[in-house]
């Protein structure tokens, strides 16, 4: 079976994703067995639903079926939206995690936990335990956004 370019597969799926209305996060691409499975992960502000994965698989799907990107590897089509453990790492992530309870590496401070407050172009927002703080992403690393049960 011929290695499929997973670069090559991004750059044919993101302008139909980013048409649909929405943001490429992810592509992945894994032998098994005789085939290949194609990850897709997909995401907007607002989240999405059900619905709309259904719309973009079945554009991503026409996509990698007329656009020569797999060649002839057979391939199984998982198309879904990042899970809570997707590490925020752009802006756009952080933005999403507004009102979420995160924790993140910041520079000259160790670990933060708190609340995403805002998520601009340049900082992120934090409310830790009262005290809202302003972080450059060039000071973070990833974050992680907590499951809360309450």
């Amino acid at each position: 079976m011929a290695t499929v370019s997973r670069q090559r597969v991004r750059a044919a799926l993101d302008p139909v994703v980013s048409a649909a209305g929405y943001d490429l996060e992810d592509v992945s691409i894994t032998a098994a067995g005789r085939r290949s499975v194609v990850r897709v992960v997909v995401d907007r502000d607002g989240g999405i639903d059900l619905d709309a994965v259904a719309d973009v698989s079945r554009a991503v799907s026409a996509t990698l079926d007329n656009a020569d990107v797999m060649g002839a590897t057979p391939y199984v089509l998982e198309v879904t939206s990042p899970g809570v453990d997707r590490p925020l790492t752009d802006p756009r992530h952080w933005r999403r995690a507004t009102g979420r309870v995160v924790r993140v590496s910041v520079a000259d401070s160790g670990q933060v936990t708190g609340r995403v407050v805002s998520a601009s172009d340049d900082e992120v927002t934090v409310d830790v335990d009262g005290d809202t703080r302003a972080f450059g992403y060039a000071d973070l690393g990833p974050g992680h956004v907590q499951v809360e049960f309450s």
